[in-house]
């Protein structure tokens, strides 16, 4: 297939068969299980997938791609295509229409829309397995961080709240084409059956993660000033001093947990 990859759409798509097979062998996908591709692009991952016997279902925003990839997989009946804006698809739905409460989501993510789409996953864990993504190594590294470093932010507390990560294969990139100017990474996330961190209200911890990062220069008592006081801070035995990096994801938790009972 000629097609010209668009910069709107962050296209870049994985033509190292070498790798291919590696990420596969990481997922091992089986019969029965369904995996929800994102941006299948040119449909070499697919073809791996669909042979493998599980139900697959591809969302793809691009309408030339999405033609190429109906006329190529329409003879199997494991594979349905959804020509659809994933940051707008209901995965629920989807979830409920496959008689599953968990899904297997995987893709090689757009650069452009990796953050603002983790977050819509991480909304809908309940609906997920686990997910094997292809990510911008700096991003990867943001997921993964720890506390007092500057990788650290508001997507490591999230994320980490939500799932545990393994960055378990490095991409250069030659893999691609067009080649991107960064290194990839893919990750591999797993929902926690059981929160390791009990949340009471998810949308306040975000609220509060994100106010903290934002103005991650200053001090926690100027940051969540409208949130909270430095009298309180003292009595969650957190230091006012501190700055939204030094803090772990339990400190969040134990702020957003504090502050619900209000």
């Amino acid at each position: 297939m000629t097609h010209h990859p668009r910069k709107r759409f962050g296209q870049n798509f994985l033509i190292d068969t070498h790798i291919i097979k590696q990420i596969v062998a990481a997922i091992h996908p089986v019969p029965k299980q369904n995996i929800l591709e994102i941006g299948p692009g040119q449909g070499a991952l697919t073809a791996e997938l669909v042979a493998s016997g599980a139900t697959i279902d591809a969302v793809e925003i691009d309408r030339d791609l999405a033609q190429h990839l109906q006329q190529e997989f329409i003879q199997y009946k494991n594979f349905h295509l959804h020509c659809a804006d994933i940051l707008k698809f209901e995965l629920a739905e989807l979830a409920v229409e496959r008689k599953t409460h968990k899904l297997r989501v995987v893709g090689n993510l757009p650069y452009n829309i990796s953050t603002p789409l983790l977050f819509k996953l991480f909304e809908n864990v309940n609906n997920i397995q686990d997910m094997y993504f292809m990510l911008q190594r700096e991003v990867a590294h943001r997921l993964t961080a720890h506390p007092n470093t500057k990788e650290y932010g508001r997507m490591s507390v999230m994320a980490q709240y939500y799932c545990t990560m393994q960055v378990i294969l490095d991409v250069p990139p030659t893999a691609f084409s067009p080649q991107p100017k960064v290194h990839s990474c893919i990750v591999h996330f797993t929902p926690y059956i059981e929160p390791q961190i009990v949340v009471a209200d998810h949308a306040l911890l975000q609220d509060i993660v994100t106010h903290a990062f934002s103005q991650r220069r200053k001090t926690i008592a100027n940051s969540l000033k409208d949130f909270i006081s430095q009298e309180e801070l003292i009595g969650l035995q957190l230091d006012p001093k501190l700055r939204a990096e030094n803090l772990r994801l339990m400190d969040y938790s134990n702020i957003t947990n504090y502050l619900a009972k209000d």
